[in-house]
């Protein structure tokens, strides 16, 4: 069983920084891709960013160049920094575990809100 919990969420200016960290239970972590996603209020759940078991990240057009992701598999952490922040960027943000083995497996964590305003 995988539980995520993700933390570091809140109120920030136009232009800050916020660090979102996600810290997963279980063994699969290091197989797994992780990744980042939002839902602003009325719209649909979007992805922000991915990385693969072996470091390789993917990111949405609107978050490139602003936003790193990041994991720690020793530690199975997944990080978000988050730099130049707009207010477009308020969402409620959730972690995601993304694992195959026969079939596709998805964890969410519960989400952490993101509130970007001056």
């Amino acid at each position: 069983q995988v539980q995520l919990v993700e933390s570091g969420g809140g109120l920030v200016q136009p232009g800050g920084s916020l660090r979102l960290s996600c810290a997963a239970s279980g063994t699969i972590f290091s197989s797994a891709t992780m990744g980042w996603y939002r839902q602003a209020p009325g719209k649909q759940r979007e992805l922000v960013a991915t990385i693969t078991s072996g470091g390789s990240a993917n990111y949405a057009d609107s978050v490139k160049g602003r936003f790193t992701i990041s994991r720690d598999n020793a530690q199975r952490t997944v990080d978000l920094q988050m730099n130049s922040l707009k207010p477009e960027d308020t969402a409620v943000y959730y972690c995601n575990l993304h694992y195959i083995v026969r079939r596709t497996y998805d964890w969410w964590g519960q989400g952490t809100q993101v509130t970007v305003s001056s």
